[in-house]
C-alpha cells in the first residue's frame, strides 16, 4: 500500500491485517486522512477474525468527491470490514461521488466486506471501482444493498446515475488471473421506463453478494439457490466469471426487492451458510445498536 496524495482525496483509509501467533488478527498497520476514520477493532466471535468498522463523520458523499480505501490481509489472517451507517449520495452537481476500494488477499486468509447500504438521493451520481487481488487458498466475500433515496416528488429513482465495478484477479505463480468482473450501471434519466419490464421489473432495490473461495461446491451452491428462492426477493444464483482459477471458484447472488430488510436478510443467510459450510464460523452478528 502506497499512500497517496491528500489533495485528491476527499478521504483516506488505508489497512495491512496480520495472525498473531494467538491466532488472533490485527491491524499492523493503518492509516486515515480527511473524511475517512475506522472504530477500534473488535472480535465478534472466539475465531479470531478482526472486525473495524468504517465511518465518515462527514457523514455523506458529495459532489466530486473522491475516497480511497486500501485493505489488505497477510497470510492466515482474517479481517471483516462493516460501516457505522448507510453511505448516503446527496445531489452532486460538481461531478460524481468516487469511490475506490483496492484489496489484497493473502495466502489462507480471509477478507469480508458488509457494509450498510448505499443510498443515492434525488440528482446525485455515484461511481465505484473495487479491485481484488486474492491467493488461491483465501477467502472473499463482497456485499452490497442499493437503495433508492427519498425525493420531494415521492420518486424511487431520481437520481443520475449509479455505476459500480468489481474486479477480482487470483495470484499465480508468474501471473495474476482474472476470475470475476461483476458490473452494474444504472441511469435512470437515460430510460424514463426503469421501474418497467426490462430493468428492475417493479422492484426498487438491489443487491450483489460476491463470493469466492475453492470450497464452493455444488452442495453449498444448491443451499445457497435454495434460499434465495425461500426469500422474499427475486434472486438469481450463478456461478460467475470464468469458471474457476487457480481452484478458486465464485458464486455471484444478483438480487431484486422491495425493502432494504429484504435484501438483508437473504445476504445475511447466505453469509452464515458460507461461514459455517466453508470455515466452521458462527453467524455473523456485527452487534450494531
Amino acid at each position: 500500500m502506497q499512500q497517496k496524495p491528500a489533495e485528491k482525496w476527499a478521504g483516506i483509509l488505508q489497512m495491512r491485517v496480520e495472525a498473531a501467533e494467538s491466532g488472533r488478527s490485527f491491524a499492523r498497520r493503518q492509516y486515515h486522512e480527511g473524511a475517512l476514520r475506522i472504530i477500534r477493532p473488535h472480535y465478534l466471535d472466539a475465531n479470531g477474525q478482526v472486525t473495524y468498522t468504517v465511518i465518515n463523520p462527514g457523514g455523506a458523499y458529495f459532489g466530486a468527491d473522491r475516497y480511497l480505501l486500501e485493505f489488505e490481509t497477510e497470510k492466515n489472517s482474517e479481517l471483516l470490514v462493516t460501516t457505522q451507517s448507510a453511505t448516503k449520495v446527496y445531489k452532486t452537481p460538481q461531478g460524481p461521488a468516487f469511490q475506490q476500494m483496492n484489496i489484497t488477499v493473502g495466502e489462507n486468509s480471509v477478507f469480508e466486506y458488509v457494509p450498510d447500504q448505499l443510498i443515492v438521493y434525488r440528482e446525485g451520481s455515484y461511481r465505484q471501482v473495487t479491485s481484488v487481488q486474492m491467493h488461491p487458498t483465501s477467502t472473499l466475500l463482497l456485499s452490497e444493498i442499493i437503495t433508492p433515496g427519498w425525493s420531494p416528488e415521492k420518486t424511487d429513482f431520481s437520481y443520475d446515475e449509479l455505476n459500480t465495478r468489481t474486479e477480482v484477479k487470483v495470484e499465480g505463480e508468474n501471473e495474476l488471473k482474472r476470475l470475476v468482473v461483476d458490473q452494474l450501471r444504472l441511469m435512470p434519466h437515460a430510460d424514463q421506463k426503469i421501474s418497467g419490464l426490462g430493468m428492475m421489473e417493479g422492484f426498487t432495490h438491489t443487491g450483489q453478494l460476491l463470493l469466492a473461495d475453492r470450497r464452493l461446491d455444488d452442495e453449498l451452491f444448491e443451499k445457497i439457490r435454495v434460499l434465495a428462492e425461500a426469500s422474499d426477493t427475486y434472486t438469481g444464483v450463478s456461478r460467475a466469471g470464468t469458471g474457476e482459477v487457480y481452484g478458486v471458484k465464485c458464486i455471484s447472488i444478483r438480487t431484486l426487492a422491495r425493502s432494504t430488510g429484504a435484501v438483508s436478510a437473504l445476504h445475511t443467510a447466505i453469509i452464515d451458510a458460507v461461514r459455517e459450510e466453508v470455515r466452521g464460523q458462527s453467524p455473523l452478528n456485527l452487534r450494531k445498536f
